[in-house]
């Protein structure tokens, strides 16, 4: 409702990834309110400036964004990572890589962010819990660890089970790690919710497995033709 409403005060036009593009901050600002009773002057809306560009719509990695400022929310990544609290769908799984938490790639790759300056509030940077991203490390906080880290953050309203989902899904797509495998099984039967993409995550990493690392199977396999080799001895 809001971007419309901006569009309109000539705040900046609606680009073909749906949000509101300004020449000098791009998309990278807040929308913000004031009802008042006080005559104002009107402003006109500026021209819309996107053109012939598509970098919006061919970086998305899911083709959520069908059309001219038209967005399937069923298969955006923002929307499935932080508005959708069920399974996720096995055809955006792949897609949606490492990202835990929105997607943004919309945004990334508009020509128009290329020069808008970095926010410089403190609430905007990097928290101190984030300096160890490794995913095994996000996936082991509990939920009173992930409430006290998430403070005054948006992430904290998606909740400890859609985090870990989240993550778990990232953990699929992610390099072979013994480390990942052994994390994933010790929360298996934590949530039905949960174990659907453990059993996904898991079967993408065993997937990956190397030879040397391979199931018990090949290690018994491997030990057999070893008592071959050296002749058939008492405890073949």
């Amino acid at each position: 409702m809001e971007r419309p409403i901006a569009e309109k005060a000539g705040l900046g036009w609606i680009g073909k990834h749906s949000l509101l593009l300004d020449k000098e901050a791009g998309s990278w600002f807040f929308l913000g309110e004031l009802f008042i009773d006080l005559p104002l002057p009107t402003d006109s809306p500026v021209d819309n400036e996107c053109g012939k560009c598509r970098a919006c719509i061919t970086s998305c990695p899911t083709g959520a964004i069908l059309e001219n400022g038209v967005i399937d929310a069923r298969r955006c990544i923002s929307y499935l990572t932080i508005e959708y609290k069920g399974v996720i769908p096995l055809e955006f799984r792949e897609a949606m890589g490492n990202r835990i938490y929105g997607c943004d790639d919309c945004q990334l790759v508009c020509p128009w962010n290329r020069h808008a300056e970095i926010s410089r509030q403190q609430d905007f940077q990097r928290r101190a819990s984030f300096a160890d991203t490794n995913l095994a490390v996000l996936l082991s906080w509990d939920e009173s660890t992930f409430l006290k880290n998430m403070e005054g953050s948006a992430i904290r309203r998606i909740g400890h089970e859609q985090w870990q989902r989240n993550i778990i899904i990232a953990m699929g797509n992610a390099p072979f790690s013994q480390n990942y495998i052994e994390k994933l099984q010790q929360i298996q039967g934590k949530s039905e919710l949960l174990d659907s993409h453990i059993e996904w995550a898991l079967q993408k990493q065993m997937g990956q497995v190397p030879m040397k690392l391979d199931t018990s199977i090949h290690t018994k396999n491997q030990r057999l033709i070893r008592i071959v080799k050296k002749g058939l001895p008492r405890d073949a």
